[in-house]
């Protein structure tokens, strides 16, 4: 009984479950001597209510990092007074025995217990409490549960050196259950008498023997008036074993599957056994013999085979056995078996190989107890995907999302998974998808990536992620990516590949985001990661994708963020700065974006003494010529002379060069730009180009400012003239116009701005009435 991922909204109960089991403290409970959660004494809940409490709480520290387990939470249900335990699903390492002992007041009808390894014997002894009212149990994968922790000596001295050793418990029998009707032991551990353990049960409905082997099993015969479902998948066959199952003359559902890689069998199965089983077994709907051989052909003839349509019509069977059954089948289990390709299949539902439909039944039909099948049936999805067009997109992002989340520490499907969701969240399917879908998908993927270091499964999961817009949809879990892609990034072996694409990544998430998102990421380390990235790559002698989006995403991150600013300075910045210009002369969008950088550490009064050496001042005078990327470094290597001039002559503290000859250079630089220059920069804000307006201090600085806003207004007017309309840049100009220390060009230039952006008004009014 599998969560599968809903692409309808949540529920107003979910919300609410989620929202309590968040913030435990603020809502159900309270905390009893700063460590034990107590319910509020005024608190009643029925089982629905509870029963979604505890489901979802599992769900919750399997899923989501950010959650925190809490040691007791399960004695929050240990009085059926105030709380009510019907229906409940555990999994995993999160249930110990105490959590178990916690409840077992409560009248539990339905309990499913899914690979609990950490449960004990004393487990065995609680699930007594429950006797008397249980219908359904599963304690598939819980392999510790019929074990007991035995001293053998007894004394303090003697377990120094004889720990306690596991016993097998041989004496636990359902004796008591009398309500019991479905029971699941799949992957028991050998030892258990399973006869024994059963006899006691009156009349069993359902019983799932998964990956045990029985050399015999004829004491199922004694349910032969009751048991409706029988799965034994992995068990070898025998002869036998056929004998004894085509008695159980009310089985609905028989599953003799099997994993074909997993070991040798033995048993092949023939024609004859499928009409065994048709014979006999007459209400029989749903039929899984999927990995098996079959010893001979039973298949009709392919002359016959191809006459019209596809049927699921018994009378048409492809498979000769089939062809008895008195109506079709609901469920038929055919994956990895050469049946599953045949035209006429008597089913409605068939898991097999052959195309989508089959793999996704596949998937579906074996994610929650099967993972070893599920994953190469991901796999063939994955083919699907990449090859041919998916023709039901939202159940196959579903099953395979639940199949992620299922088995969170399952290397194969988190491969495979992953590869799977790169092709099936890539544009063609954009439109399919609901915000709260690719919600999901973002999920699963940094599970993975949190819980897999492995190289295949971090290249899928940043290339799954390269799907998404960056950063407007991965902002709901914001801190959570950049620390996964800076995790990435510092591991001192990197793939390349895997680098480029994680670097590529940490820049989108700095590009367009608020300063307190910036300041946020420069907190958990991010400017440095960059630098040492750079000067890995400076080592190398290598200017490639990597030190360019390096430098790139200390541009994004350094914008109106000053303490990000500083954080560049105090690494040593400059010194790699200085470093890159000499050893890549000619890496022209690598100046662009280390003068792009060095622009927003200009802005800040605080830093730019830290710009004032003699050294920097001939760099960056130097590169107003510079004719790379068109006018962008010459462009922002006067942007940072600006903001230096800005503070006056007295700030001028070098003798080398003399402050009026970089300020000819500065004039002669933008007198030489082409005012249409289409641009290579995104402003969010004109604010630090605004303050360099209303001041007599440095003419140049002015005129820079005005440029740069005339250009800009010309060129993107539909995003620049609402800009500067709204930050009040208009007022600024007209006042500028009335200085008398304002160059006459400068001037002349702030009227046309003016014009630009009164036309563009005119021209956007909304005239309709």
């Amino acid at each position: 009984s599998l969560k599968m991922a809903s692409d309808s909204p949540e529920s107003l109960m979910t919300l609410c479950t989620d929202y309590c089991l968040r913030n435990l403290e603020g809502t159900l409970c309270y905390l009893l001597d700063n460590e034990t959660l107590r319910l509020h004494p005024d608190i009643f809940l029925p089982s629905e209510i509870c029963d979604k409490l505890v489901n979802e709480y599992v769900e919750l520290v399997k899923t989501d990092s950010i959650f925190e387990p809490h040691e007791s939470f399960f004695t929050l249900f240990s009085d059926p007074r105030s709380t009510r335990l019907a229906r409940i699903h555990l999994r995993e390492q999160i249930v110990q025995d105490q959590d178990l002992e916690a409840i077992r007041k409560q009248d539990l009808v339905e309990l499913y217990l899914t690979n609990c390894e950490k449960l004990t014997a004393k487990s065995l002894q609680t699930l007594v409490s429950f006797s008397h009212t249980l219908i359904s149990l599963s304690l598939f994968g819980c392999c510790n549960i019929f074990y007991e922790e035995e001293n053998p000596g007894g004394c303090e001295d003697d377990c120094l050196v004889n720990p306690t050793r596991q016993v097998l418990v041989k004496d636990f029998t359902f004796e008591g259950f009398s309500r019991l009707r479905f029971l699941n032991l799949g992957r028991l551990i050998e030892g258990v008498n399973v006869e024994t353990l059963l006899r006691p049960l009156a009349s069993l409905a359902a019983l799932d023997l998964s990956g045990i082997q029985l050399n015999d099993v004829g004491f199922l015969t004694q349910w032969k008036d009751s048991l409706v479902s029988l799965v034994l998948y992995n068990m070898d066959l025998s002869e036998e074993h056929i004998q004894v199952i085509a008695q159980l003359r009310k089985l609905r559902h028989l599953d003799i599957s099997r994993d074909h890689l997993s070991s040798y069998y033995k048993f092949k199965l023939t024609r004859r056994v499928l009409n065994l089983f048709v014979e006999n077994l007459v209400n029989l709907t749903s039929l899984d013999i999927s990995g098996h051989t079959m010893l001979e052909n039973c298949t009709i003839p392919s002359m016959e085979e191809k006459m019209g349509q596809t049927s699921i019509e018994p009378a048409k069977s492809s498979i000769a056995p089939f062809r008895g059954l008195k109506r079709p089948l609901q469920f038929l289990g055919l994956f990895e078996t050469s049946l599953c390709r045949l035209t006429h299949i008597p089913a409605y539902k068939v898991s097999g190989d052959k195309n989508e439909e089959q793999v996704l039944n596949a998937i579906e039909a074996y994610t929650e107890h099967r993972p070893e099948i599920t994953s190469r049936a991901i796999n063939l999805l994955f083919d699907i995907a990449r090859i041919e067009r998916c023709s039901q997109l939202l159940r196959a992002l579903q099953l395979v999302i639940t199949a992620l989340k299922c088995h969170k520490d399952d290397k194969n499907i988190q491969v495979t998974g992953s590869a799977a969701l790169f092709y099936l969240t890539n544009s063609e399917y954009r439109m399919e998808q609901s915000v709260k879908l690719r919600r999901q998908v973002i999920q699963v993927v940094l599970n993975g990536m949190e819980s897999y270091q492995e190289v295949t499964v971090q290249r899928n999961c940043c290339l799954t992620l390269c799907n998404f817009s960056i950063p407007e949809e991965l902002e709901f879990q914001y801190r959570r990516v950049n620390e996964l892609l800076l995790n990435i990034l510092n591991q001192s072996r990197q793939d390349e590949s895997i680098q480029r694409i994680a670097v590529h990544l940490c820049n989108a998430l700095v590009c367009q985001v608020d300063n307190d998102h910036k300041e946020a990421v420069g907190k958990m380390g991010f400017v440095m990661t960059m630098l040492k990235l750079i000067q890995k790559k400076l080592a190398d002698k290598t200017c490639d994708q990597v030190m360019e989006f390096s430098w790139s995403a200390l541009w994004n991150i350094t914008d109106e963020t000053p303490d990000n600013c500083e954080m560049f300075l105090n690494y040593s910045g400059m010194k790699l700065f200085l470093e890159c210009l000499k050893e890549f002369p000619e890496k022209q969008e690598l100046h662009r974006n280390m003068l792009g950088l060095l622009g927003n550490v200009a802005e800040v009064k605080e830093l730019r003494p830290q710009l004032m050496t003699s050294q920097f001042i001939s760099v960056f005078s130097n590169l107003l010529e510079s004719k790379a990327d068109g006018i962008e470094v010459s462009y922002n290597a006067c942007g940072v002379l600006s903001h230096i001039m800005f503070d006056g002559p007295e700030a001028w503290g070098i003798c080398e060069p003399h402050r009026e000859e970089v300020v000819k250079r500065m004039w002669a630089a933008i007198q030489s730009w082409d005012i249409n220059s289409r641009r290579n920069i995104n402003y969010r804000s004109f604010e630090p180009i605004l303050r360099l307006l209303p001041q007599g201090i440095s003419p140049v600085s002015q005129h820079w400012a005005t440029w740069a806003l005339y250009n800009l207004v010309s060129v993107y007017p539909d995003k620049y003239c609402p800009l500067l309309i709204k930050e009040g840049g208009i007022p600024l100009l007209k006042d500028m116009i009335k200085m008398a220390s304002a160059r006459q060009e400068t001037k002349e230039m702030a009227r046309k701005v003016i014009e630009h952006c009164s036309n563009f008004k005119e021209e956007n009014m909304d005239t309709s009435r």
